[in-house]
C-alpha cells in the first residue's frame, strides 16, 4: 500500500531544479544566522560573513548582493 505525502509538505515545492551544494549551504547558513537572533539585513549579512559561505563572485556579503542573490533565486 503506498503512503500518502501531503503535496504541500515538500520543502522543494516552489523549485523545478534540484538544490545545489552551495545553495543548501547557504540555506544552512542563513538558517544559523537566523538561530542566533539576526533579524535586519545587516544582522544577517554580518553574520554570513562569519560564515564559509561566500556570494557567487566571492568577495564579502553586502545587502545589495545578498538581496540580489535572494532575488535571483526566488526567495
Amino acid at each position: 500500500m503506498n503512503t500518502y505525502a501531503f503535496p504541500y509538505l515538500s520543502d522543494n515545492q516552489t523549485r523545478p531544479y534540484e538544490v545545489t551544494a552551495w545553495q543548501q549551504e547557504l540555506a544552512n547558513a542563513i538558517e544559523g544566522v537566523f538561530t542566533k537572533g539576526a533579524r535586519e539585513i545587516d544582522e544577517v549579512v554580518a553574520g554570513l560573513n562569519a560564515t564559509r559561505v561566500r556570494p557567487p563572485n566571492g568577495g564579502d556579503w553586502t545587502p545589495e548582493n545578498f538581496t540580489a542573490v535572494m532575488h535571483e533565486l526566488g526567495a
